[in-house]
């Protein structure tokens, strides 16, 4: 059914007239020019929105928070967290596949040489590589720092060899990891960390497309490397320095972004499950006319909108270089609950409908069952929010 985004025509959100229409272009973008039968389709076909893609690279989308001395449009992350919401309107998977990498390109833009940023960040802005990233292994998930595969520097090379696990994207055409690998032992595991470029077409690596509940279209993977060569010059920062490169600035930047998806996609559950119940009728009457279904709605905007206002502080603060740990915990997490919830109850208005895939909510709902234990579980985040909590 056709839908409108019923959060629009109210003032719950604060935001300026500018931030407001930013939205908005994202949102008619997705709707005009993608359309939600195109992301069914990638979803159904585990395809990655390549045409999607290149047409989000040539409106600029890519270059959004890359600073002007690099070539890119220097925005904020405020801005870029709604136009996360706004393409995540018909799935999580989309927002991540269109708008995923940027997160992972910011590390460039702090990090890379002036030469990794010519052969790597540019042609990203342009639309002709992607950046999935890699940090989890089968023994290092949530344990971040426990990563063992291992790069050693040989000659002007570093040789890596280990398994990497559940990266989303490694497979596709163009797509450069950006790998967390152990370089040293050393007394604290964090400190034998670093970050390497690894483009996923050099020999030695063995890429397998893994059939996950959701990540369908960007396709998540687990990675077999057996004496890899990867350039030296293809380090990125300082040997040692990437578990500060990842798990300190790139986290809380994927997680303002994933929790701004997730209030995305549950606001387009809520607006597709408030249509149905008004065209549905059982009974001689809308189902919509029924008080318990009522109800449900008015929990699940409620719900919603919650999560948008606690994930528009997180990235207002970050935007503003505020210290935000805790508060980038709290959206992850009530963000991606509220996406399990939500689905769920939508489910239940869909009824048999919402099963199939043209229904689109079994989409939705399969994704926010993801979305709890992707990018830091919830168990993680309230552990971060508690540790913040202490005097």
């Amino acid at each position: 059914p056709a839908v409108t985004d019923i959060s629009r025509n109210d003032s719950m959100n604060f935001l300026s007239e500018e931030q407001q229409a930013w939205k908005d272009s994202a949102r008619r973008w997705v709707d005009r020019d993608v359309g939600r039968e195109y992301i069914r389709k990638c979803d159904m076909d585990r395809a990655f929105p390549f045409e999607a893609y290149e047409k989000a690279a040539k409106l600029g989308f890519h270059s959004l928070l890359v600073p002007e001395a690099d070539g890119g449009d220097g925005g904020d992350v405020f801005s870029y967290a709604l136009l996360c919401e706004a393409l995540s309107c018909y799935g999580v998977d989309f927002s991540v596949a269109i708008a995923g990498g940027i997160f992972t390109a910011m590390n460039l833009s702090l990090h890379g040489t002036e030469d990794q940023k010519q052969r790597f960040l540019k042609p990203f802005m342009r639309g002709e590589i992607r950046f999935p990233i890699s940090m989890s292994e089968p023994n290092a998930g949530s344990d971040v720092a426990n990563v063992q595969t291992r790069a050693e520097r040989v000659g002007d090379d570093y040789v890596v060899t280990g398994q990497k696990l559940w990266c989303s994207g490694a497979g596709n055409r163009g797509a450069v990891i950006l790998m967390l690998v152990r370089t040293a032992n050393t007394p604290d595991k964090r400190n034998g960390l670093s970050v390497l470029i690894v483009p996923n077409d050099l020999p030695g690596m063995t890429i397998r497309p893994l059939q996950t509940l959701a990540r369908r279209s960007v396709v998540t993977t687990e990675i077999f490397l057996d004496n890899v060569h990867v350039p030296a010059a293809n380090m990125l920062g300082a040997p040692g320095e990437g578990f500060k490169i990842i798990a300190g600035e790139h986290l809380a930047l994927e997680r303002i972004a994933v929790a701004a998806s997730y209030v995305g996609n549950a606001q387009g559950a809520v607006d597709d499950a408030l249509a149905y119940a008004q065209q549905r009728v059982q009974f001689g009457k809308p189902i919509y006319e029924f008080q318990v279904i009522r109800h449900m709605l008015a929990d699940m905007q409620t719900q919603t909108d919650a999560a948008r206002l606690i994930t528009y502080r997180a990235a207002d603060l970050a935007a503003r270089g505020q210290p935000c740990r805790k508060e980038v915990a709290m959206a992850k997490l009530f963000a991606s609950e509220t996406l399990q919830t939500v689905t769920r109850q939508g489910m239940q208005i869909l009824g048999g409908y919402g099963m199939t895939p043209e229904g689109d909510m079994e989409r939705y709902f399969r994704e926010g069952m993801q979305s709890t234990v992707g990018g830091g579980t919830s168990q993680i985040q309230r552990t971060i929010i508690a540790q913040e909590m202490r005097v």
